[in-house]
């Protein structure tokens, strides 16, 4: 049995050293993070040092206050919170008997809230005594209720080791990998109880490849067949972007479609065919894919120009392109944006390109390649679909 000698590119060796720098956290506790040994990790921190000091890797910005207009904004949307917040009471009380059901409900919510309000304005806002809340309370806790309190209590480790990325399909792949015999429904249950839910995305997008050009179009060879049966058979790619203080910086990726793998990635502030260039290189090699391989993307120029088309027949991949203002023969790769925005980028403002730059490496290299359990692939992470494949 072989076993293939990893190789990382240059700008993957210097983004694992500036997470290092500017998260603080330990070394080995990054290696492990990135999938990586860390005598590798200290040896390019070695290096990166000696060629252009610790003083240009970037570090942590402090957030910018807020400007006046931003501060009347702010105060105006807590106004209205407060508001919402006196609608629904004044609601609860007057229709508590049609949505709240048996007391039960109720002094568990009393139970959730007790830490923020006082008791007894709970139980007037309730319709509930507080007798009979505190003869509940000291009631002996039954077996199955003492079972969903364990189950409550893995489920938010869960939702907080994912930093709330997951939802209930997620939570139950996971507590059954861990070897959990619970059923989805009850998951679904208790994280409704008990408002757990995953960040919504947010439906908006800027096209950021242009095809409106004169440059040769493919076929669409790949026609939605999103099945491949071994890695590295079939590659998409597409380009995003992420909004910072200092302007947009653009994101390339090439995914492998058995295994949902961000097999390559570039960043930079231009959208030139060396953008998406860049991340084809990472991918050919790090994966070295056998001849025959099939690279999908849309019509965008830099996909259709020269040098682009040069370096897929240089390698000895067929190409083929999306039909025109169809994203859904891209739809894989419409997922994974969508779950870095949705996971990461709608989540933060980042003052520099540099410091977007190093949670998407983080994101993308430590989280989602190695951490995130995809529904396509069966609740696996891509690395482990990878290996399985081997």
């Amino acid at each position: 049995m072989t076993t293939t000698r990893l190789f990382f590119t240059d700008e993957f060796k210097r983004e694992a050293v500036a997470l290092l720098e500017s998260s603080g956290r330990p070394l080995e506790h990054v290696a492990k993070e990135l999938g990586i040994q860390p005598s590798m990790l200290r040896t390019w921190r070695r290096r990166v040092s000696g060629s252009a000091g610790p003083a240009q890797l970037p570090t942590k910005q402090a957030p910018a206050p807020l400007a006046a207009g931003d501060q009347s904004a702010e105060i105006a949307r807590l106004k209205r919170e407060l508001d919402r917040v006196q609608m629904e009471r004044d609601i609860l009380k007057k229709t508590g008997e049609h949505f709240l059901g048996a007391s039960e409900m109720r002094f568990r919510i009393i139970e959730d809230c007790r830490d923020e309000y006082p008791v007894r304005l709970l139980c007037d806002a309730l319709g509930v005594s507080s007798s009979g809340y505190y003869a509940w309370r000291t009631r002996p806790e039954s077996p199955r209720k003492a079972a969903n309190r364990q189950l409550l209590d893995d489920i938010r480790r869960l939702h907080a080791d994912h930093r709330e990325r997951y939802g209930a399909p997620r939570i139950h792949a996971a507590l059954r990998a861990q070897g959990r015999t619970v059923s989805r429904g009850r998951v679904e249950r208790l994280m409704h109880r008990h408002g757990l839910r995953a960040q919504r995305p947010r439906a908006f997008r800027v096209c950021t490849t242009d095809s409106r050009h004169a440059l040769p179009i493919t076929p669409n060879l790949l026609d939605r067949n999103f099945a491949p049966t071994a890695p590295n058979k079939v590659w998409l790619t597409d380009i995003t972007y992420v909004p910072t203080d200092e302007g947009w910086l653009y994101v390339a990726v090439v995914l492998d479609l058995f295994s949902r793998k961000a097999v390559g990635w570039a960043m930079r502030d231009h959208l030139r065919t060396e953008l998406p260039l860049a991340a084809l290189t990472m991918a050919l090699q790090c994966q070295q894919p056998a001849p025959g391989l099939l690279h999908h993307s849309g019509r965008g120029c830099q996909y259709a120009s020269a040098d682009y088309r040069k370096a897929l027949k240089n390698h000895d991949i067929t190409q083929s392109m999306s039909r025109k203002g169809n994203c859904w023969d891209n739809a894989p790769m419409e997922s994974l944006f969508g779950s870095l925005k949705s996971e990461l980028v709608h989540h933060h403002r980042y003052a520099t390109r540099e410091n977007a730059k190093r949670d998407l490496f983080a994101y993308i290299e430590g989280y989602y390649n190695r951490q995130r359990l995809h529904s396509a692939i069966g609740y696996r992470t891509p690395e482990q679909a990878e290996l399985q494949a081997a």
